[in-house]
């Protein structure tokens, strides 16, 4: 039980942190940012809402201006079990791309922000 507590008030210690220290939105022509939002539409994130490495994860997200669809793989049983029977176990940050008709689950953060990085930031 105290374990538990801990970890909690770790949890809420790290969303402030994260909330405090936000990088700013990266700025594009309203086209460009059309486009993202188009090439996000086919991106889900699975996640822990105080999971430090989906908290890094989202904050490049964030940094990038790339609106993707959060699914509480934690709390919300549906996205959990979608997590485990199409991505195949239950981890988090894990990053869903439907594109061509085909579905990738992406897991771990450093991965998953090299992605971001390599698909979002020049544009």
């Amino acid at each position: 039980m105290l374990v538990k507590a801990l970890r909690v008030g770790l949890g809420h210690v790290i969303i402030a942190g994260d909330f405090i220290t936000r990088p700013r939105k990266k700025q594009r022509p309203a086209e460009q940012q059309a486009q993202v939002n188009a090439a996000a539409k086919g991106l889900t994130l699975y996640q822990f809402h105080a999971c430090p490495f989906c908290v890094k994860t989202r904050r490049t997200l964030h940094r990038l201006n790339v609106p993707v669809a959060l699914k509480d793989a934690k709390n919300n049983a549906q996205d959990r079990q979608t997590l485990l029977e199409q991505g195949g176990k239950i981890k988090v940050p894990c990053l869903r791309i439907e594109e061509n008709g085909q579905t990738t689950w992406m897991y771990d953060s450093k991965v998953i922000i090299d992605y971001l990085d390599k698909r979002f930031a020049a544009v």
